[in-house]
């Protein structure tokens, strides 16, 4: 796996990172009445669910795959499709200027347990139907075919995880000071526009792949 291939999908990461999400909303929850240990434990909860989706596509995914052309085929373009309609999402968001989510959310009413807070990172990450395509749609772009070491695709979901602990990690550390400029309109339609580009031109790269 060359380097331009880990940094464009780091890029397609990032942007997903970034853009407002159930992520953001439960850290928001969480910290206010638990603490950043609590919020720690969510972003762990996070990256398993990471691992158990990238552990999913890696092995049967990429077996189907390898297995079938025509499979191939179908998985690509539904997921270029997915790509595209992300990216047509995000721009459509961005200019009509939806309202922040984050703002509007209240901090949980009782204290969470570290375990509690693992969990409810893990649940909403391994049940969320969007983590899921993502993998499902990212990874055929991204994920080598000739059937070696699953180590490289691995790396794909560290990187994933690393930027996620890079993005919610300082929020969650001065949640206070971040959260404002989360949740600012302006940020998120800028951050809504970019990744609506991104995902659109990744959707038209992936519908052109080759098997």
């Amino acid at each position: 796996m060359t380097l331009p291939t880990v940094l464009a999908f780091a890029a397609m990461a990032a942007l997903l990172i970034m853009s407002p999400g159930p992520n953001g909303v439960l850290i928001a929850k969480t910290v206010p009445t638990s603490g950043r240990a609590a919020g720690f434990a969510n972003i762990a909860g996070f990256v398993v669910a990471f691992f158990v989706h990238g552990t999913f596509a890696i092995f049967g995914l990429s077996v189907l795959l390898l297995q079938s052309a025509n499979l191939f085929t179908a998985v690509k373009l539904l997921g270029a499709a997915y790509l595209i309609w992300i990216g047509v999402k995000a721009l459509v968001e961005a200019g009509r200027g939806s309202p922040a989510k984050l703002a509007q959310v209240a901090p949980a009413r009782r204290r969470r347990t570290l375990a509690k807070a693992f969990g409810e990172g893990f649940l909403t990450n391994a049940l969320n139907p969007k983590v899921a395509m993502f993998y499902i749609a990212a990874f055929p772009q991204f994920m080598p075919h000739d059937g070696g070491s699953p180590l490289a695709a691995y790396l794909l979901v560290m990187v994933h995880a690393c930027l996620n602990v890079a993005w919610f990690g300082p929020i969650v550390l001065l949640f206070d000071r971040l959260s404002a400029a989360a949740r600012s309109g302006g940020v998120q339609r800028g951050v809504k526009a970019l990744t609506g580009l991104v995902f659109i031109g990744f959707g038209l790269k992936l519908a052109t792949l080759r098997n």
